[in-house]
């Protein structure tokens, strides 16, 4: 084992650890998609169970999904999985006052 450590070509005093660029001092690095598609799930699935519209329900939780994969693991968890929640529940209202397959809006 000594005489591997010799032969190591690495020089130890020129190793550094990798830090991510904090979001303090560089704001463009803050990624605001999940914040919107947060919202507009929201907003989608709250048209969809308003106006009992399954196609405004399916994009809520198209748009929940989008939010939930572009978001960070130290965000907070309870809103996205909230809105998750609200736009599932939009689409299961909305096909158990209809159950009728969803029509084309055009």
């Amino acid at each position: 084992m000594a005489s591997n450590n010799m032969a190591d070509p690495r020089r130890q005093n020129k190793i550094l650890r990798y830090k991510p660029p904090s979001t303090e001092t560089n704001p463009t690095l803050e990624d605001p998609t999940p914040d919107y598609m947060n919202l507009l799930g929201m907003i989608f699935s709250m048209c969809g169970l308003m106006l009992k519209l399954k196609w405004c329900a399916w994009i809520a939780v198209y748009c929940s999904f989008i939010s939930f994969a572009n978001s960070r693991s130290s965000e907070d968890t309870k809103q996205m999985m909230s809105s998750f929640m609200l736009s599932i529940s939009a689409v299961v209202m909305s096909y158990l006052q209809n159950p009728q397959p969803m029509s084309p809006p055009w």
